[in-house]
């Protein structure tokens, strides 16, 4: 009959896309409450795990700044902008990146970025040309910057990878889009990716005393590193170790010092943590 009652489940469900519709049209509420939405969204299986996950993402996203996740300038493959194309193809072959920053005097100053499809279509025509000759301008961008708005600015300029500088001006490393993503969808990774070694995969260093680390960076690679003793039986990560020292799932800026360790976090959801900043602490 037509005054049967709709299932038990319906008007649950009906009462949580009405709390979205609230959410998204009342009041301005703080991130928790959004999440709590989303993860009740996620057990009644009208969102999976996956999608969770990225939204958990997003929202932090739009709080990291370039210099949380930049490759630091110590670690960029450049070329000169005087070197001769035939002279620079061994090292594009070997490293496949489809760009390249281009210096001047040293890795300070870039004046350009070369295409690897550009160094193709001129090296069949002249080998001698120098790679001034064929580089692109170059993007650039303040260390401050927050990661939603370089997206943005990445989607609507059409680039891919943009030059860090300091306050001083002098450029303190280099993101690419994909390192953008990755902070929303989780590691991409290529063929060249499974090639590099441990270091300059999970430990980026910023100074001699900061470093950038992923939360799954065994413990064993952290130690050989560092040549630290950081001993834990019941993990394996790095990740896992603060976890167990704090106590708790982490929260973004939430801080752990061990020895002559300061860990901060710097990506986490509520099921796993992902990027930590590390300070070595003065003596």
């Amino acid at each position: 009959m037509s005054d049967e009652k709709p299932p038990s489940s319906q008007p649950q469900q009906k009462g949580l896309i009405d709390r979205i519709g609230q959410f998204l049209t009342g009041e301005p509420q703080d991130q928790n409450d959004l999440m709590e939405i989303l993860q009740e969204a996620e057990e009644k299986h009208l969102i999976d795990a996956d999608a969770l996950s990225m939204i958990e993402g997003v929202l932090q996203f739009s709080e990291m700044r370039v210099r949380d996740i930049m490759v630091p300038r110590v670690q960029m493959n450049v070329i000169h902008k005087d070197d001769e194309l035939k002279a620079i193809f061994p090292l594009v072959v070997e490293l496949g990146h489809s760009r390249f920053p281009v210096i001047e005097d040293d890795r300070s100053k870039i004046v350009g970025v070369l295409l690897a499809k550009d160094l193709l279509v001129h090296a069949l025509k002249n080998k001698k040309i120098l790679v001034s000759d064929i580089m692109r301008p170059v993007s650039i961008v303040p260390e401050s910057k927050r990661l939603n708005v370089l997206l943005k600015e990445f989607r609507t300029d059409r680039d891919h990878m943009a030059i860090v500088i300091d306050e001083y001006g002098m450029s303190a490393g280099l993101i690419t889009i994909e390192d953008v993503l990755e902070q929303i969808v989780g590691e991409i990774e290529d063929e060249h990716d499974a090639e590099a070694p441990i270091e300059e995969e999970y430990i980026k260093k910023q100074s001699d005393n900061k470093y950038i680390i992923k939360a799954i960076t065994t413990i064993d690679d952290f130690n050989e590193y560092f040549s630290s003793v950081i001993k834990d039986d019941e993990h394996e990560t790095i990740g896992g170790f603060v976890i167990h020292q704090l106590g708790h799932m982490p929260k973004k800026g939430d801080k752990l010092e061990y020895d002559s360790f300061r860990f901060e976090v710097l990506h986490a959801d509520n099921r796993r943590l992902n990027l930590l900043k590390l300070r070595i602490l003065d003596d």
